[in-house]
């Protein structure tokens, strides 16, 4: 008995460590939840390609009524950059139809014969082009000027349309106005070319060099997707990527698609330009006014349907048996692009940080430089890392009822999970060899 005690405590030990793993992710999940970072929010924890916890925490919303559960759907937000349009470019390189040093101009027929024709779609992706962060696509429906001119007149029982452009927004769908923002606000079908490429085409462009992020070339990607295929941008994706991955509830506009409203998590009551709850509908409002698609913004997803995209480029390329991109293609994109300019970023995607420094890291310390992801400004985020075979995702709706809040940052959440998971699985590494030595 004395000696199977000892062995017995040995071998439980593994499971009571993944226990506390899970308590101490719940423990900062719910202590986010008291500091108002999210009303809810879950961790989806993969090693070495097997799901080692799933962890949800509160509610939809903070009226409480909708617990969290695993298969939610959340908006992306930002991440969309690395799990659609992104993924084309990546199978084009590997299959040498693409060469990332080719100029804009080239590439985008929206970009001829302006002054970014000359930048380097390499550059333009690893955000030191000099593009601008962002723009305001939406200021240009507006009557007069000033930044919100209507928001001191907003009359909650109506919409006041005569605040809007009648040439960009009107009350009611008709065939000229087919885009649903709201169920009051329609919005032109040639908004997309007429407003937003146009002012993509005259943003100013700063000497490149520095690292901004911008999204800006994200919102041409679709159009050069299904100029270079000849297929829909979306079909492409879905057949090409989500279908094969078994991603079933990966995509754009998800109330299109079946998803239960229910099933969907909220973002934002919008105050400033919708005046609606955004439920079920894309947040970002450049990706709403392209009809929900776009490659800046606009994709849904649960957790789990998230992870089999990542896994598969955590696996180089390839997951459950079949190939969808180069190891050579995933290699370069997840690589740091210039380094020597101070810059942590790959080709679309994110990196840890040349320098560690808490204060602004938005990964744990202990990620490899090999590491690689994105976050998403909804409170999304998932991460990488080829050393560790390991995967997180974090997923919450930070911006409920207001982008505002900002506690996800300033309580460094996901970075604290993320710290944890290493934690752990270096711990479990040191039992694994100490198990090997015993034998």
């Amino acid at each position: 008995m004395r000696l199977l005690l000892p062995l017995l405590l040995f071998l439980t030990a593994p499971l009571n460590a993944q226990q506390d793993l899970q308590d101490s992710i719940l423990s900062v999940l719910n202590k986010g939840i008291e500091g108002g970072a999210f009303p809810g929010g879950q961790v989806l924890v993969w090693h070495k390609g097997e799901p080692l916890v799933h962890v949800t925490a509160g509610y939809h919303t903070y009226d409480r009524l909708r617990p969290t559960r695993p298969d939610d759907v959340y908006d992306l937000a930002s991440v969309t950059k690395t799990t659609s349009a992104l993924l084309v470019l990546m199978k084009q390189y590997g299959e040498g139809d693409l060469d990332l040093d080719t100029p804009l101009g080239l590439l985008f027929t929206e970009l001829k014969r302006t002054d970014k024709q000359r930048i380097p779609l390499r550059s333009a992706l690893a955000h030191r082009a000099g593009l601008l962060p962002w723009v305001p696509y939406w200021q240009t429906t507006l009557r007069g000027h000033g930044r919100y001119p209507w928001q001191e007149r907003w009359d909650a029982g109506r919409i006041n349309d005569y605040r809007f452009r009648n040439r960009t927004i009107r009350r009611d769908s008709t065939g000229r106005f087919p885009i649903k923002l709201t169920d009051d606000l329609w919005l032109h079908r040639k908004f997309r070319e007429r407003s937003i490429y146009r002012a993509i085409r005259k943003s100013p462009v700063k000497a490149p060099g520095d690292y901004v992020y911008s999204g800006l070339l994200f919102y041409l990607l679709p159009d050069y997707v299904e100029r270079t295929t000849g297929m829909d941008y979306r079909t492409y994706l879905r057949e090409h990527f989500y279908d094969p991955l078994g991603a079933d509830e990966l995509g754009y506009r998800p109330l299109d698609r079946g998803i239960p409203l229910d099933r969907i998590v909220p973002t934002e009551v919008d105050t400033f330009f919708r005046m609606d709850t955004l439920h079920g509908v894309v947040h970002d409002e450049g990706a709403a006014m392209m009809d929900g698609v776009s490659a800046n913004a606009g994709l849904f997803s649960t957790a789990e349907d998230l992870a089999k995209l990542y896994q598969m480029l955590l696996n180089g390329g390839e997951y459950g048996g079949r190939r969808y991109l180069t190891q050579a293609a995933v290699d370069t994109f997840t690589s740091y692009q210039y380094p020597e300019e101070g810059s942590h970023r790959g080709l679309g995607f994110d990196k840890p940080l040349l320098t560690y420094d808490a204060a602004s890291s938005s990964v744990a310390e202990a990620a490899s430089p090999a590491s690689f992801g994105h976050s998403g400004y909804t409170g999304t985020f998932v991460w990488a890392d080829p050393e560790a075979d390991l995967l997180y995702i974090f997923l919450s709706n930070r911006v409920h009822p207001s982008r505002d809040r900002r506690a996800i940052y300033t309580l460094n959440i996901r970075p604290r999970i993320h710290s944890l998971i290493y934690s752990f699985i270096n711990r479990k590494e040191a039992t694994s060899d100490l198990r090997g030595k015993r034998r």
